[in-house]
């Protein structure tokens, strides 16, 4: 993770501000800095969203083929999450500096979206133990702000709700051999349903208090934090906790009501944000 070098002083004035309920940027400590939203920016991908979250610069393109399914769900397409940092993202990430992390990310993004309640696989089959529908997200951080789950969270969501995919459709030969046929016609595609897809909520514990979205100052400030996925309706899909220390249960639970408290809302003002992009690739911020 990238991190910022401050002093002791730097520190406590971040620290002593939090408890007061004063950020160094001006916000509340249950507000996101702004985020700039694009969709369709990659013109060879099946979906793409491009995500500034203040200095963090998230691209993620996704690209749907046909493979094989799985054996324990034959009737069901899957996703695979991939994660590379650009060197100029932050200068620990040169060379092989963020490999370690990128795995992290995707594994989580892997076992969160790994449930039919998420995602709905089964509409992503094809031909039972056969064929399917196999959809690679690739993610590309451009640029490390600090918030690095929140925003990639964000950014797929926005890319999967971008993605569409081509009609198929099988058809029998004489011979009884099952064919499929891909329509050619640019209106003529799936989209996939990202009502149930959740978002990651970074709940940081700086002080006595805790934050979200913190900047790369404040997480040089945060003793642990909590890496929660948040649904539409406030339902937790996964839970992590990240950072050195310990944190005590009374914590946690505070932790865990704010995180679900502002992953509805900004799942809703991510709706209402994709609904008004549609289709396109306009810029549209969003959570001023």
């Amino acid at each position: 993770m990238a991190k910022a070098d401050l002093s002791t002083g730097e520190k406590t004035f971040i620290i002593h501000g939090i408890q007061d309920g004063l950020r160094t940027d001006g916000r509340s400590c249950e507000n996101y800095r702004n985020i700039e939203l694009e969709c369709g920016v990659v013109s060879n991908t099946s979906g793409s969203a491009r995500l500034k979250l203040a200095n963090t610069q998230i691209l993620v393109g996704i690209k749907a083929e046909m493979g094989t399914p799985r054996p324990t769900r034959p009737n069901e397409g899957y996703a695979e999450f991939f994660v590379d940092f650009s060197a100029n993202a932050s200068p620990e990430f040169e060379g092989r500096g963020g490999e370690e992390l990128a795995v992290e990310i995707a594994n989580t993004l892997a076992t969160v979206y790994d449930h039919q309640q998420v995602l709905d696989y089964k509409s992503l089959g094809i031909i039972s133990r056969q064929c399917c529908w196999v959809i690679y997200v690739d993610i590309v951080v451009l640029e490390c702000g600090g918030n690095l789950f929140d925003a990639i969270g964000v950014a797929v969501k926005a890319a999967l709700f971008n993605t569409r995919l081509p009609h198929v459709t099988v058809q029998t030969d004489d011979d009884g051999q099952e064919e499929l046929e891909l329509s050619d016609d640019p209106h003529d595609v799936i989209a996939i349903n990202t009502d149930n897809v959740p978002l990651f909520i970074t709940v940081s514990k700086v002080g006595q208090r805790h934050v979200v979205d913190a900047s790369l100052k404040e997480e040089a400030c945060c003793l642990a934090c909590l890496v929660v996925a948040v649904s539409t309706e406030g339902h937790i899909c996964g839970m992590e906790k990240k950072g050195p220390n310990s944190l005590a249960v009374d914590s946690i639970q505070d932790m865990i009501n704010t995180a679900k408290k502002v992953g509805i809302s900004l799942n809703q003002s991510l709706s209402s944000v994709l609904k008004k992009i549609g289709y396109g690739a306009k810029a549209v911020g969003f959570l001023n």
